[in-house]
């Protein structure tokens, strides 16, 4: 990460040692950029702060051990609150999948995670408008639910 912040900083002396008025003109069009998205990035930092709160053992309590359906439907609505990367999400659901908790409700859980953005709403609505953003996450969620009954049919968890 340090790497490109160096690399930025480099390309930025050059760009001023090359034409400062441009690089200056373009620092000013940047920041004014950055502080107008400030505060919607802010509130979802905020968001997040709680969000990460929720530990995995949280997680664990909740999705295992529930009749399928039930850690289904949990699965999604968990999912679909709760953000995190993919290099830490897939292996919860590795430690879930070993905890004993169905393939079906993981795959809810994780591709919630994953299309379902409750968290990141604010973010969204600004750049993609509001109908866009609800559009998106209905279908993140319709397609999730898909997913995770494919996923049960397939492991044998839900008979046809």
């Amino acid at each position: 990460m340090y790497t490109l912040y160096y690399i930025a900083g480099i390309a930025t002396i050059i760009s001023f040692v090359s034409n400062k008025e441009k690089t200056i003109q373009g620092l000013k069009v940047g920041w004014k950029k950055f502080s107008k998205i400030l505060g919607t990035y802010l509130k979802l930092l905020i968001i997040l702060s709680f969000i990460l709160l929720i530990s995995d053992q949280f997680i664990i309590n909740y999705l295992g051990g529930q009749a399928p359906f039930v850690g289904l439907i949990l699965g999604l609505i968990i999912g679909s609150i709760t953000m995190m990367p993919g290099f830490i999400a897939y292996p919860l659901a590795g430690i879930l999948v070993s905890r004993g908790v169905n393939y079906m409700v993981v795959a809810a859980f994780i591709t919630t995670l994953m299309l379902v953005g409750v968290a990141t709403y604010p973010v969204e609505k600004e750049f993609f408008g509001i109908k866009a953003t609800i559009w998106r996450n209905i279908a993140g969620f319709l397609i999730s639910a898909l997913i995770a009954l494919a996923t049960g049919i397939l492991y044998g968890e839900v008979l046809i």
